[in-house]
């Protein structure tokens, strides 16, 4: 990825330095309150037999970056996965690194960027402006016909099982268009892949609205899109990568052509990944959290970045998840091996969840995603208040134009069924997102509240609990895989609602508002949401969208889809 910036507040920045210097490892890990539910962690480290878009990175600064990644991964005895883009496969030097791993502990498997070499070696023109081009129409899958997307699988697998002896179980990239994955599931029988964190932009790649953490089982015709029967998914799990900041990294604001910046757990990054104080943190909120079925990270780095760049967040983090690991708190597998588990586990996609209670120091944010076959959202609390900041859709009909068509430039872009996005939707001045409100004393307020509480303990179910400030009671939300119940529990009547708002002139997917139905329509496809207990209705004058509770109760239901 582009080595793009990441900007947080002063406050927090300041507080990661302080709490770096004073104790880095001052975070009290806690298991979870599922102790069966487990905690996985993925090393995957890919390789680029070159950059070009640095000519101070050569190939040997390459070489030796995953040499000093295998040596601290030996070190600590920590199994990893090594993903060889094509051009490193047929490299000897690499040929002769990774064979000389153990099986035992390593995993070797495909990363599927599509350079010169393997163009060419299928009889196919080489469109790029260099040996290897990060554009979507030359550098993925996605810049290929169907047919010419299988030549290039059968010339990679063909020249890996002559180098290996087998051919690989796990084939990862950014991004992978359906054609390609069935392909290799049908004929190579891959058991894991992996994608890209859902990011708006970053390096022309959008992946925007997904299952955001974990993984999923994608629709035959959209690797994007968790299906939601057997019938209809491609039999390999997509694991998402590069471990996300829950709070951070769904709206933090980046610059340039990137849009948005990132924070996430990849070592590079200063305020993530490399900085003590944050990993700390992540791996204590990863722990402790509620995840529901299993919590999943990747951790690892592409040698683009070179050792230089990764060595101070990469020493952080692989002796803390050792740590970790002997202490049973989490455990390290290799991506094949993960992949495996949940084929074996895992009929279809089940509802994961990534909690947040305690934000880094300087943050009083809380947040918690929710994952199911049907649908996604995310709640954020900050400043004593809450703001549901996302809910998407997930229907398997939704074909995504790469599975059948060329991209034709050098952007690319998933989308799934979008009915809040408080990023897309948003301004700096104006935040998108549905706000709890309530009518007090004849006014119209903010609901406010202490800090929710939320539990795993009931399988298949979220449970969270928001103790309120602005009058005696809490407000309880029961998440399932179809539906959102809020139930208020207050010593007086309350009349309270759901209200939506999202910038000026933003267009929005609402086609008709019903009492109980609101319509949506988006990139040709149609779906709504219903109001199982509750009432829709829109304000003439304000332009927002009110949920009405029924008596102390609103259900949301995310599985009517025409």
């Amino acid at each position: 990825m582009a080595k793009a910036k990441s900007y947080i507040t002063i406050i927090i920045l300041l507080s990661f330095s302080f709490c770096t210097l004073a104790n880095p490892i001052k975070q009290n890990f806690k298991r979870s309150s599922n102790d069966d539910h487990p905690k996985i962690v993925n090393i995957i480290n890919f390789i680029r037999l070159l950059e070009p878009r640095d000519s101070a990175i050569t190939e040997d600064v390459l070489f030796q970056t995953v040499v000093k990644q295998v040596e601290i991964l030996r070190k600590y005895k920590l199994p990893g996965t090594f993903l060889l883009q094509y051009d490193a496969l047929m490299d000897r030097r690499y040929q002769q690194l990774l064979l000389s791993l153990p099986k035992d502990s390593f995993e070797i498997g495909a990363w599927w960027e599509i350079p010169q070499p393997l163009v060419e070696n299928a009889g196919l023109q080489w469109r790029g402006r260099y040996p290897w081009d990060w554009h979507a129409d030359v550098g993925f899958s996605t810049g290929y016909t169907p047919a010419q997307r299988e030549k290039l699988v059968d010339v990679y697998m063909n020249d890996f099982k002559k180098i290996f002896g087998y051919y690989p179980k796990s084939v990862a990239s950014w991004f992978i268009d359906a054609h390609t994955l069935n392909y290799l599931s049908d004929k190579y029988k891959i058991v894991a892949s992996a994608n890209c964190k859902d990011q708006l932009g970053t390096d022309g790649y959008t992946l925007w609205g997904g299952y955001w953490n974990q993984a999923y089982y994608p629709s035959k015709i959209n690797s994007y899109m968790p299906a939601q029967t057997e019938a209809n998914q491609t039999p390999v799990p997509i694991f998402r990568m590069l471990g996300s900041d829950p709070v951070r990294q769904y709206d933090d604001k980046g610059s340039g052509s990137n849009g948005q910046g990132v924070v996430t757990l990849e070592p590079v990054y200063k305020f993530g990944g490399g900085d003590s104080a944050w990993v700390h943190w992540y791996f204590g909120q990863f722990i402790s959290g509620a995840s529901m079925e299993f919590a999943y990270v990747q951790a690892g780095q592409e040698n683009s970045f070179t050792w230089k760049e990764m060595a101070k967040g990469y020493e952080i983090q692989m002796p803390l998840i050792a740590k970790l690991r002997d202490e049973h708190k989490l455990q390290v597998e290799t991506l094949a091996a993960s992949g495996e588990w949940f084929r074996k586990k895992y009929k279809l996609t089940p509802a994961t969840s990534v909690t947040v209670t305690e934000d880094v120091p300087g943050s009083d944010k809380k947040t918690v995603w929710f994952n199911s076959r049907y649908y996604r959202f995310n709640v954020l609390w900050e400043n004593n208040t809450m703001r549901f900041r996302d809910i998407h859709l997930f229907n398997e009909d939704f074909p995504s134009y790469y599975t059948k068509n060329v991209a034709s430039s050098n952007e690319c872009s998933f989308f799934t069924l979008p009915f809040v996005d408080g990023y897309r939707w948003s301004t700096v001045q104006k935040k998108a997102g549905l706000r709890l409100k309530a009518i007090k004393g004849g006014k119209e307020i903010l609901v406010e509240g202490s800090d929710p509480i939320v539990n795993d303990n009931v399988p298949g179910q979220l449970h969270v609990e928001w103790p309120l400030t602005s009058f005696s009671g809490k407000l309880v939300i029961n998440v399932s895989e179809r539906q959102l119940k809020l139930l208020m529990h207050t010593d007086e009547k309350i009349d309270w609602f759901l209200e939506f708002s999202a910038a000026d002139g933003v267009v929005l997917p609402f086609t008709k508002i019903s009492p109980h139905v609101i319509d949506c329509r988006f990139e040709k496809m149609d779906y709504k949401v219903k109001a199982v207990k509750g009432v829709f209705s829109k304000s003439e004058t304000k332009g927002e969208i009110r949920i009405k509770a029924k008596g102390p109760e609103l259900v949301l239901d995310f599985t009517s889809i025409k």
